[in-house]
């Protein structure tokens, strides 16, 4: 074991060794063979400016798995969407999304990767000017190959998987930050996407509303067999979905293993991480069990 990388790990840091062989560093599919990660990145680096966000991160995520990414915020977690998105070029490494490597691929190779791979952004990223249900369906209307009488019970399908279905007809502004994140996903799956990436799905939200968006996440993994990254602070959420979990600090995976494993860890800033984690749902148990806390 390196830097609290374990040996079974699906990712490796610079020390690792490599578990997945490639020829060279030629686009990859799928069709190559059944080892090849469906998402991967492979010692990339990324700077903006003279900050360093992302030094030589490996890590791998095969079909149908869920891996959550962790760290403190600052660390280049989200960094690490955008680059599988093809948002952000690597300065040094190779990007695999969707079986292939899209690191040189120009921006229509990639409109098609993003066929396949999707992204549940922080803020929704939902159109202002169009309802709900209007949302849901925008990429449907896109591809042109339903019309709208076959839109219609997909859109209806789709929020009412979410829980959205009553507020089909509220604009963006007029619905919570929770809902706007559950619309988004709804919007994200009316691609008919085989992995989505979901940027701090959590944060902001109270805590019911983190429970709900958890087991949402959770039943689209279990029902739709989707591959997920899984940006996050939440251990809570982690523990509950990952398969692997990723933990980032100053730009480097410091560990990558099963959420089992990283509770074991001995690597100090991790240990740090799970025991503030540990002193905030005491923290909130207290609250609970003692309201009159809240007024001070």
């Amino acid at each position: 074991m390196v830097l609290g990388v374990p040996d079974n790990a699906e990712c490796l840091n610079s020390s690792g060794t490599e578990t997945v062989t490639y020829q060279s560093d030629r686009p990859v599919s799928v069709a190559e063979g059944r080892s090849v990660p469906y998402l991967e990145l492979r010692h990339v680096s990324r700077s903006f400016g003279s900050n360093h966000v992302l030094e030589d991160v490996n890590f791998k995520v095969m079909s149908g798995q869920t891996v959550c990414i962790l760290g403190r915020s600052g660390v280049g977690k989200s960094v690490c969407l955008r680059i599988l998105m093809g948002f952000l070029k690597p300065d040094a490494g190779r990007v695999i999304a969707a079986g292939e490597d899209t690191t040189d691929y120009s921006e229509e190779e990639l409109r098609r990767i993003r066929q396949k791979v999707t992204m549940v952004f922080q803020n929704g990223a939902l159109f202002d000017s169009l309802t709900v249900w209007d949302n849901v369906a925008f990429p449907l209307r896109e591809r042109g190959a339903l019309d709208e009488e076959r839109i219609s019970p997909v859109v209806d399908e789709l929020l009412e998987m979410v829980g959205a279905k009553h507020i089909g007809g509220l604009l963006p502004s007029q619905i919570s930050t929770g809902m706007k994140r559950s619309v988004a996903i709804a919007r994200a799956l009316a691609a008919k996407p085989k992995a989505v990436l979901f940027d701090e799905p959590t944060t902001m939200v109270d805590p019911l509303m983190a429970r709900r968006l958890g087991a949402l996440i959770e039943k689209l993994k279990l029902q739709l067999k989707l591959t997920s990254v899984v940006v996050t602070h939440d251990m809570r959420l982690a523990e509950k979905l990952a398969d692997h979990v990723v933990f980032l600090d100053r730009g480097k995976v410091i560990f990558c293993g099963t959420p089992a494993e990283m509770n074991r860890s001995r690597e100090r800033i991790v240990q740090q991480f799970l025991q503030l984690d540990r002193l905030d749902l005491r923290a909130l148990v207290g609250t609970i069990d003692h309201p009159h806390r809240m007024l001070g």
